[in-house]
């Protein structure tokens, strides 16, 4: 299960505001905010939604005990997954699909 100190730890992790996790998972900035600034997540589907996107972006949740019994929860981030496309300046007609 999410914890919020692995929502913010993950979006931290990968340089995401607010706003694009928001435009990301289609909630809005304040439900995240809210979300943050708690100690527990009171709504389970935001919750969900909130860490698929992270997923997407590579982050990797670790329940409490999951490789240590004496380790809590925590996140790390999947090597080499996210294709970042090309940037505009590199477009042209020969990478055009």
């Amino acid at each position: 299960m999410l914890t919020v100190s692995q929502l913010r730890a993950g979006r931290a992790m990968i340089g995401l505001t607010v706003d694009e996790l928001a435009a990301l998972t289609g909630l809005s900035a304040s439900d995240i905010y809210e979300a943050e600034k708690g100690e527990t997540f009171s709504d389970a589907l935001l919750a969900s939604r909130l860490q698929s996107a992270l997923e997407s972006r590579g982050i990797v949740f670790l329940a409490a005990g999951q490789e240590d019994a004496s380790i809590g929860p925590g996140i790390r981030l999947r090597s080499g997954t996210a294709d970042e496309g090309l940037r505009p300046e590199r477009l042209n007609a020969t990478n055009d699909d």
